[in-house]
């Protein structure tokens, strides 16, 4: 059974920051890219980053270039989503997601996806 489930959300004030992990199982990590998403209320959901280990490829959305980093952990099956410099405008559920590669990160369509963290930022 595939499994993604994200952790490390939380409330926290303008200007700090957080780091969201998202543990995968039930399929070959390395094989995969992971994407984190965010939907905030009354938006459509969004991609934020994604990450592919084969090749070591990233892509980031441009309004959090330079403030969210996303790395990989093989050897955990564990993609991580540093946030630092965190603004109001951040505020979101987010989500994590597999697919064969970052592709469709721009329209949301990966495979498998986890049940979200909500993340909320103080002004």
């Amino acid at each position: 059974e595939v499994q993604l489930v994200e952790s490390g959300g939380g409330l926290v004030q303008a200007g700090g920051s957080l780091r969201l992990s998202c543990a995968a199982s039930g399929f070959t990590f390395d094989d995969y890219a992971i994407g984190w998403f965010r939907q905030a209320p009354g938006k459509e959901r969004e991609g934020v980053s994604c990450i592919d280990s084969s090749d070591g490829f990233t892509d980031y959305t441009d309004s959090v270039k330079g403030r969210f980093t996303i790395s990989s952990d093989n050897a955990k099956n564990t993609v991580y989503l540093q946030m630092d410099s965190l603004k109001p405008e951040d505020t979101a559920v987010y989500y994590c997601a597999a697919d064969f590669s970052c592709l469709r990160v721009g329209s949301a369509e990966f495979l498998y996806w986890g049940q979200g963290t909500q993340v909320t930022v103080s002004s």
